[in-house]
């Protein structure tokens, strides 16, 4: 994983995980409750940036702008 982000990234559960220092499990316990919107292709999770980005400005309650 890069240091920046662009919200066209595409980023793996454990790329998640190091963002929002959780685990695993809570990561997907986030996507199948669609806390964070994210799709499959085949078994593996795609999970957009700006929808990490959208869950954590909506859960700190900041605006929804980037900046």
């Amino acid at each position: 994983m890069t240091n920046t982000l662009n919200t066209l990234d595409l980023l793996s559960i454990d790329d998640v995980c190091e963002l929002l220092c959780i685990g695993r499990n809570a990561v997907y316990t986030l996507l199948h409750a669609q806390a964070i919107k994210a799709f499959r292709i085949g078994r593996v999770w795609k999970i957009p940036a700006a929808s990490v980005y959208l869950y954590i400005c909506e859960n700190a309650n900041l605006p929804k702008t980037a900046g």
